[in-house]
């Protein structure tokens, strides 16, 4: 527990992820819909503060028997420096259906450090790792909420 926040699997507010997502580096423009669609389809955490709804998230794509993919992890720069990504993370990699895999994964631009203390580690093998990049894509699909 951190005072004055709390954790959820359930109250996940597919606007505010969206608002600070399509902002971020890795999918800057992502569509609202495709934020809602990866939500319903992934098993997420939202980190909410008191009187603020919600300031930080993250998901992670699974079968839940072999595979996951840990990514759109954020807090909100008000929010940080208070080992909230930590908590966040630490919550999220103990959630039942996330036990016994095989393989977890993530890519990160900046944020080793944290993701080292639960135990990530660079790639073992990268020369095996493979992978079809579209950066930019959400940019030029992008379309407007619907509710804007």
């Amino acid at each position: 527990m951190r005072p004055g926040y709390r954790l959820s699997f359930e109250d996940i507010d597919a606007a505010a992820a969206h608002a600070f997502l399509t902002t971020a580096y890795w999918c800057e423009g992502i569509p609202f819909a495709t934020v809602e669609r990866a939500i319903a389809n992934s098993q997420c955490i939202a980190l909410h503060a008191d009187g603020q709804g919600q300031v930080g998230f993250a998901r992670v794509v699974t079968d839940r028997t072999t595979f996951a993919y840990l990514c759109d992890v954020y807090v909100l720069e008000t929010h940080r420096r208070q080992g909230l990504a930590d908590w966040m993370v630490q919550s999220l990699l103990a959630h039942p259906d996330l036990q016994g895999l095989r393989r977890f994964m993530l890519f990160t631009r900046d944020a080793h450090p944290l993701y080292a203390r639960h135990g990530f580690k660079p790639l073992a093998t990268p020369d095996r790792g493979m992978e079809v990049v579209r950066p930019g894509i959400y940019r030029l699909t992008a379309t407007p909420r619907s509710d804007a």
